[in-house]
């Protein structure tokens, strides 16, 4: 009897000083699947922190776009999605010296958090678009892993280089002009120049706003699709055409602001906690395990 309490005292003891089995992130649990979940189109949760049922695949290759970097299987996302890069594309082909677009990354097959790279891009609504302009839509495989867009930025972001045009200018006011559309993100020197070149209709300006980054590529992001209840929409752009907030920008860029003193006695930043799949919707675990 005294053997038994102490064997079970002694498994208490190590049961309490054996660290439990990590739980997986929820990237690892994403990452794994190769192909949709056999669901109608949804999205859940929001762009940063949720999960895409019912995905649909953007064909690699169309008559006005190609899918890029394929081997990362990140061009699937909602119809509406599909759509947009359809007409997006399209309208691109009938610029002088474009024949269409290249697409970036979407979203992986049921959404969620991603592997490497982005921390939004989770509901198929996010879309990064090349800047190159496509000269050729009938790009092999290996080319498509191995071609590099170019950057359009001078000075750290604070100005265009002379890779940037008019089309470019275009290309992002039709994006911004569709209703489909709650933002795109380019670098700041971007947007200041667009705000100069606007001679016309500048409400379209409020949807593009200035992020770090996004030189090589802009980011589309679409809202969420009406009826979609589950989708959680990120609240609307300040009103006006945001020209001074992105001038501002530029002008830290430029001259920028003295770092703020830090206090000695102050915790040491914490580094961002990876989500699971709990942190998720609770639809999120549907999508998973949908064959």
């Amino acid at each position: 009897m005294r053997l038994a309490r102490l064997t079970a005292l002694l498994s208490l003891i190590v049961s309490f000083a054996l660290p439990a089995a990590a739980e997986p992130l929820a990237k690892q649990l994403f990452g794994a699947h190769s192909l949709p979940s056999r669901q109608v189109p949804a999205a859940f949760g929001s762009y940063a922190k949720g999960c895409m049922a019912g995905a649909v695949q953007l064909p690699e290759t169309g008559p006005t776009w190609q899918a890029m970097r394929l081997s990362r299987n990140r061009n699937w996302g909602q119809p509406e999605t599909v759509d947009f890069i359809r007409d997006l594309s399209a309208f691109a082909a009938k610029q002088p010296g474009w024949q269409g677009l290249y697409i970036g990354d979407i979203s992986q097959p049921r959404g969620g958090p991603m592997l490497s790279g982005h921390r939004s891009h989770q509901l198929g609504l996010d879309i990064d678009i090349w800047m190159l302009p496509p000269s050729r839509i009938n790009l092999t495989r290996a080319e498509r892993e191995n071609i590099s867009s170019i950057s359009m930025r001078r000075a750290n972001g604070a100005f265009v280089n002379d890779n940037w045009s008019r089309i470019h200018h275009e290309v992002i006011k039709a994006a911004a002009s569709d209703p489909r559309v709650a933002r795109i993100f380019v670098f700041p020197g971007a947007k200041v120049q667009m705000c100069k070149d606007e001679k016309g209709n500048r409400k379209w300006l409020n949807k593009v706003r200035p992020w770090w980054g996004h030189h090589y590529h802009f980011h589309v992001r679409l809202a969420c699709p009406k009826g979609m209840r589950g989708c959680v929409n990120q609240d609307p752009p300040p009103r006006g055409d945001g020209c001074e907030d992105a001038q501002q920008w530029v002008n830290n860029i430029l001259n920028p602001p003295p770092p703020k003193p830090r206090d000695p006695n102050a915790p040491a930043p914490q580094p961002r906690r990876e989500y699971v799949l709990a942190d998720l919707p609770q639809q999120c675990v549907g999508v998973l395990k949908s064959q």
